[in-house]
């Protein structure tokens, strides 16, 4: 949900769950501060499902496809759309 107080709540939570400030062990083999992205992104996942119906994806009222960046620095990014059918 693409909401502005969803938007202020999900990066503190994800502190609280995940904080930037502890070690982790991905950081002693590559040094380079962005553990907390790892799993934060591995509890969120890589990739979404989403029906398709008469032409149109099948989501709720209040759904939307949100792309969240997780790492200490900006990268570019491709987004792949699949589509498979019957």
């Amino acid at each position: 949900e693409y909401e502005p107080g969803l938007l202020q709540d999900l990066p503190k939570a994800l502190e609280r769950l995940f904080p930037k400030d502890i070690e982790y062990k991905h950081h002693e083999t590559w040094q380079d501060g962005n553990g907390h992205s790892h799993v934060r992104a591995s509890i969120i996942g890589p990739s979404l499902a989403v029906p398709i119906k008469n032409g149109k994806l099948i989501l709720g009222t209040w759904q939307q496809i949100v792309f969240v960046e997780l790492d200490v620095r900006k990268r570019k990014r491709e987004i792949i759309v699949q589509i498979v059918g019957d």
